[in-house]
């Protein structure tokens, strides 16, 4: 492995650590048939200086970062398997005011994410509205939710 890829496995695990093993960000998912849509909001603050480096992510107090992770459970495995998929976000607030959210993927081994970074001002009560298709599936997913943030 050469250092360049081992820097990059040890972001992708450090970013996937503090996106999914947090318990104040508690991780939530979304079960549609097989398939399993994992999301998490945060403050790009909570993420470790270098890692939100590595990433191109930039740490501020007015920016928040999703996360996707979509899973497939295969009849007579045990544990389910990442897939790639499509993955369309949008944030709105309570006002209505309505953002795309790009999304970029990262992949690592066996693991696949798709993170988006978005404005936040001060403490904000945030809609999501994900259309996640994953590859080979015949329609998409829709996951909404809603997450208190709060920026400076």
């Amino acid at each position: 492995m050469t250092s360049a890829t081992s820097r990059i496995a040890a972001a992708v695990f450090a970013i996937a650590t503090v996106l999914f093993a947090l318990p104040a960000m508690a991780e939530r998912a979304h079960r549609d048939g097989e398939y399993i849509v994992h999301y998490n909001v945060i403050p790009t603050t909570a993420l470790d200086a270098s890692v939100a480096r590595g990433y191109g992510i930039t740490r501020s107090g007015t920016l928040a970062l999703i996360n996707v992770a979509v899973l497939r459970q295969v009849e007579g495995e045990a544990q389910p398997r990442a897939v790639a998929a499509r993955v369309e976000a949008q944030v709105r607030s309570l006002t209505g005011q309505r953002n795309t959210i790009q999304m970029r993927e990262l992949r690592d081994q066996d693991a696949i994410y798709y993170i988006g970074e978005f404005r936040i001002r001060g403490e904000e009560n945030l809609r999501f509205e994900l259309e996640v298709t994953p590859d080979g599936a015949r329609r998409s997913i829709p996951v909404r939710f809603e997450h208190l943030l709060i920026g400076e």
